[in-house]
This record gives C-alpha cells, sequence and structure tokens, in this order.
C-alpha cells in the first residue's frame, strides 16, 4: 500500500499543463495567473490546451483511484491514493510546490470515486451557475453538496481524505473565490 501511495502522489507530479507549455514553447508560469492549470493553459494557449489540460489532469485522478480498486485496497486507501494525486498535482517536488489548483484532478477522482457523490456535485453546480453566472462561485456550492452528499450516505470513514481534497482546494482558490465575488454586479449596485 506505500508504494501505491507514494505511486499517487509522484502521478500526481506530472502536471499536463506544464507539457502542454513545453509543446507550445511558453512557460505558463511566467503568464496570467503562473498557474500550471487548463484555465491558465487555455487562457495563454487556446481552447485546444484547455480541453488537453484539463482531459490529462482529470486522467490522473481517474487512474489513481482506477488501479487502488484494482488492487484491492480498502476504501479509505483508495481515498487516500485521491488525496496523494492532488497534493502532487498542487504541490509538485520538482517544482518547488507551485503546481495547479486540482480542479481537474478532483473531477477525475470525483467521478470514479464514488457517482451518486459526484451527481450531488455536478447537480448543485448546474442549479446555481445560472443564477450566479460565475463557475468559480459555482464551484462552492458544488464542493459543498458533495461534502454534504458524503455526510448523508455516511461514507465519511471512507471518504475522509476526499473532503481533505476539496479543503485544500478552496484553499488554494480562495483568492479566485474572492477576485469573482468582488467582481459580480451586485457589488457595484
Amino acid at each position: 500500500m506505500i508504494v501505491y501511495f507514494l505511486a499517487s502522489y509522484l502521478f500526481g507530479n506530472i502536471l499536463t499543463a506544464w507539457w502542454i507549455g513545453k509543446y507550445y514553447k511558453t512557460d505558463l508560469r511566467s503568464h496570467r495567473s503562473g498557474n500550471l492549470g487548463a484555465r491558465n493553459a487555455g487562457a495563454v494557449i487556446g481552447k485546444a490546451a484547455f480541453l488537453l489540460t484539463f482531459l490529462g489532469d482529470a486522467l490522473k485522478g481517474v487512474l489513481i483511484i482506477l488501479a487502488g480498486r484494482y488492487l484491492s485496497y480498502p476504501e479509505w486507501a483508495v481515498a487516500m491514493g485521491g488525496l496523494l494525486v492532488i497534493c502532487g498535482h498542487l504541490f509538485p517536488f520538482w517544482l518547488k510546490g507551485k503546481g495547479g489548483k486540482g480542479i481537474a484532478t478532483f473531477v477525475g477522482i470525483g467521478l470514479t470515486f464514488n457517482i451518486l457523490f459526484a451527481i450531488a456535485f455536478s447537480v448543485a453546480f448546474f442549479l446555481v451557475i445560472p443564477f450566479i453566472r460565475s463557475a468559480t462561485l459555482s464551484m462552492i456550492f458544488a464542493y459543498c453538496a458533495y461534502i454534504g452528499s458524503v455526510f448523508y450516505f455516511n461514507e465519511v470513514l471512507h471518504a475522509w481524505p476526499i473532503l481533505i481534497v476539496i479543503l485544500l482546494i478552496m484553499y488554494r482558490h480562495r483568492f479566485d473565490f474572492k477576485q469573482s465575488f468582488d467582481e459580480k454586479k451586485w457589488k457595484r449596485a
């Protein structure tokens, strides 16, 4: 199991945006937000870069969860693999801890770990976004729905590492949440 945990963190260190940037001869760390994620890749390079980065980072989460299940590890250990792949993505050792922000990798983990939690996440996001008109702020509601579903289905003992993932991602997005909130029209009235 230790090998699985270590592999999960190391696999998280494979940052799709860094490789896409290399291909396009662009160091995304020097442009716009400096973040090595899908949003920055899309803003700097284009839609194809966004899509490839999102899919690549989501695939990391999917593969780690599936690997844990293939190896017949207990659910808490599979969830720990999800936490560690996110930690590798957020804090890659080879980039001095400056990686992406984890949304795409979380989507991969979320869809694969438990479909009911993923449905709660998606429903909350798509119900709120027409009213708030901010994907960033809608994510707060989606994460709360994911957490709520973990408690509702009494899966905290199995999914607690995923709850830590959500807290880490929300912490990494704290400035984005504030900026999005400040930009909303209701603040201008």
